[in-house]
């Protein structure tokens, strides 16, 4: 019976080529660790603050001034200006003027013609004028329609009507005033008082009832003074 192999040289050998193997491998990165958890912070319930703080807060805070508030104006250059104001007053001063400047008051059968149209003239004013504006001599270059206005509404609708006229240099201008005939008790009240407004109005220089073609007996062709006259107060 032959010995065996001595067991030591066979287990070098196997230890020899386990180590060559892991040298072959490729290292294996670390394990990262783990996030580290935020640290436990212990609740404290807030503090109120004694009568004792609160006359000590007193204490050192006073004389202080609350920031915000500047005791000392800013520069001319930085102040902000000051809102527009509404010019109500004047306003009611323009409007108190037109209507004072056309009163329902006036009594106008005597100062009419007494032709069938009912036309007016200024004095100093020509009835060539008259003949020549029922005959178109001026072309009507705007209107303003009163039908179905207001006393008070179709005043002062008439009154910025002719200001707008005189700052455009409108000439000749018709006026529609309605015949009345859906008035209560059919009565032209709108026809008459529009006749005296304009009578009353230092622009207007002459007027006439429009011709079948304009409007009839339900408007009037009316004769402006020139812008330039007006200025001049001529």
């Amino acid at each position: 019976m032959k010995p065996a192999a001595p067991a030591p040289k066979a287990s070098g050998q196997d230890a020899l080529r386990d180590l060559r193997r892991r040298l072959r491998q490729p290292p294996q990165p670390a394990a990262k660790p783990g996030p580290t958890p935020p640290p436990v912070t212990a609740l404290h319930p807030p503090s109120v603050p004694t009568p004792a703080d609160r006359a000590l807060f007193r204490a050192a805070t006073a004389g202080a001034k609350i920031l915000g508030t500047s005791m000392h104006p800013p520069p001319p250059g930085l102040q902000p200006a000051p809102p527009e104001p509404i010019p109500r007053q004047s306003l009611r001063d323009k409007r108190a003027v037109l209507l004072e400047a056309m009163s329902d008051e006036l009594d106008l059968d005597h100062l009419l013609e007494t032709d069938a149209a009912l036309s007016w003239r200024r004095e100093g004013v020509g009835s060539d004028t008259l003949r020549k504006l029922r005959r178109g001599r001026w072309t009507i270059q705007n209107e303003i329609d009163l039908h179905g206005l207001r006393r008070d509404e179709a005043r002062e609708a008439l009154g910025q009507f002719l200001r707008t006229a005189i700052q455009r240099e409108w000439r000749c201008v018709r006026v529609i005033h309605g015949k009345g005939l859906s008035s209560p008790l059919r009565e032209p009240v709108l026809k008459h008082k529009v006749r005296s407004w304009l009578m009353q109005r230092d622009e207007v220089m002459a007027y006439v009832q429009a011709r079948p073609s304009d409007g009839g007996a339900g408007a009037l062709v009316v004769l402006l003074r020139s812008a330039r006259r007006t200025e001049r107060g001529g």
